[in-house]
């Protein structure tokens, strides 16, 4: 039994110096995210752009972002001309306006797939992770807010003996 307290407060040595090794390390989750931002290095390409796909519902947006005056170009045209309900060009600025960013990138992106509202939140998706690849400090406000999830809720597929895909059809009673 004796023996068995020495093999268990060697271990517990053991652990107490192997405990203090570890908590060296900086604690708590403010210090965590600053320690993650400071080894996260920027990531650009031979242009200097930032590239991050977004995805939302079957929409698929390929971003790039670089420095500019604020243009934003979706499929080639302007983002009001492509975008025309004021909704879905707030929804698209809203990565700059956390970031207090407005007016100082330039966005090029292609969109493909899903209607204007999925292609909107596929390009916020997508213009978020460009942003935070092409700065670090800009991603722990981006993350907060929930723009770097993707959402993952799609239509759900039509069953048979259905209308839709919960709706039965009209019951008659005769």
């Amino acid at each position: 039994m004796a023996e068995e307290r020495v093999g268990l407060e060697g271990l517990k040595d053991a652990m107490t110096g192997q405990a203090a090794a570890t908590t060296a390390a900086p604690t708590g989750s403010a210090t965590t995210a600053e320690a993650e931002t400071a080894q996260r290095q920027p990531i650009r390409d031979a242009f200097g752009r930032a590239y991050a796909t977004g995805r939302r519902k079957n929409a698929v947006a390929r971003v790039w972002l670089k420095p500019g005056s604020g243009r934003i170009t979706v499929n080639g045209r302007d983002i009001v001309t492509y975008f025309p309900r004021p909704v879905l060009r707030m929804v698209i600025n809203q990565p700059f306006v956390v970031t207090q960013t407005m007016g100082q990138f330039d966005v090029v992106c292609t969109v493909k797939g899903g209607g204007l509202s999925g292609q909107a939140g596929a390009v916020r998706h997508g213009l978020s992770h460009a942003m935070g690849r092409w700065d670090p400090l800009l991603r722990p406000p981006l993350k907060a807010q929930g723009f770097l999830t993707r959402d993952s809720r799609v239509v759900e597929r039509k069953k048979y003996g259905k209308a839709k895909a919960r709706r039965s059809f009209q019951f008659s009673k005769r």
